[in-house]
């Protein structure tokens, strides 16, 4: 048996869904019994057999990726619950299981597989859909790329008509809920279970309490951006005509163009639009969201933890 074979019949195994008890299945995917296929491939030792060695691996590899995934969407399991969240993470991992390096990219795939499968975050269907949203941007945006900032010097070279390039790790989203709200007072219960010391079973209802609320939560629609600042991420709403702007800006159009864009059917009067632009940019400049016309390299962060997302 190549090491090829050997590494695809461990991942088949490995990546095998646990039963409800959480233990290994009997059986193969294809029916062939679990413990003769262990045992082709694993050598038992003095205190386990095969099929106990590779249980161990399976377990794990269960736990850790539902963890992650639980680490990673904590506002989609405050939408749909415990217990239908853990249905759902079972099976999307089953669906789009880890094909990467990194537990980062776990949940690239959760906002159009849900799509798909409504009957996991139904009845609230378009909530859930926009934590995800949220949730991955935040994800994304800690990860991507930086590129250097424009200059005030830099502005001479633009021309009268310029493509202005905005950071890579810039994220824009047009939502039906105000999920941020959501996120930062997630994150505010849960700072306040860590300092807390109440009983686990005040806890546990204080808990309870926060996630009825989300549920409850009503529609409305926000422009949010999700941006990085030293190495923390941040929520920033903008107005709809600014989140056009910086939509098409992103888009590579030529700021005249982006311009015309943003202020279309707008309720803002025209004599006021480059005051306004002037204010939008005196503020994103601030957080150097743009870049130099010419990049002199780019900065990509590792996969670590990112800080809870706030205002700003």
């Amino acid at each position: 048996m190549s090491l090829r074979e050997i590494q695809a019949r461990m991942a088949a195994a490995v990546m095998q869904p646990l039963t409800p008890s959480e233990r290994m299945r009997p059986k193969t995917a294809t029916g062939k019994s679990m413990r003769k296929e262990a045992a082709e491939f694993i050598k038992p030792n003095d205190r386990l057999t095969s099929f106990e060695r590779l249980e161990i691996y399976n377990r794990q590899y269960w736990w850790r990726v539902l963890g992650s995934l639980m680490e990673d969407f904590p506002g989609l399991q405050a939408v749909v619950g415990e217990r239908k969240f853990d249905a759902l993470s079972k099976a999307y991992l089953i669906d789009c299981p880890s094909r990467s390096f990194t537990l980062r990219n776990l949940g690239s795939r959760l906002e159009e597989w849900l799509k798909k499968h409504p009957k996991y975050t139904a009845p609230h269907e378009t909530l859930a859909l926009d934590v995800v949203r949220l949730e991955w941007a935040q994800i994304d945006a800690f990860d991507a790329a930086e590129e250097p900032r424009m200059r005030s010097e830099d502005l001479q070279a633009l021309g009268p008509d310029p493509c202005l390039r905005v950071q890579p790790y810039l994220r824009l989203l047009d939502l039906s809920y105000p999920v941020d709200d959501l996120l930062l007072a997630i994150k505010d219960a849960e700072g306040d279970e860590d300092r807390s010391m109440a009983s686990n079973a005040m806890n546990e209802r204080r808990r309870h309490s926060h996630i009825r609320r989300f549920k409850r939560l009503q529609p409305q629609k926000i422009f949010l951006l999700v941006h990085r600042l030293e190495d923390s991420i941040y929520f920033k709403r903008l107005e709809p005509e600014a989140f056009a702007l910086l939509h098409a800006l992103k888009a590579g159009k030529p700021f005249s163009r982006a311009a015309t864009l943003a202020f279309r059917g707008s309720a803002i009067p025209k004599e006021a639009h480059p005051e306004t632009v002037k204010r939008w940019f005196e503020d994103w400049s601030s957080f150097g969201w743009f870049c130099r016309p010419a990049s002199g390299g780019q900065k990509q962060n590792p996969r670590r933890k990112p800080v809870p997302a706030a205002r700003g």
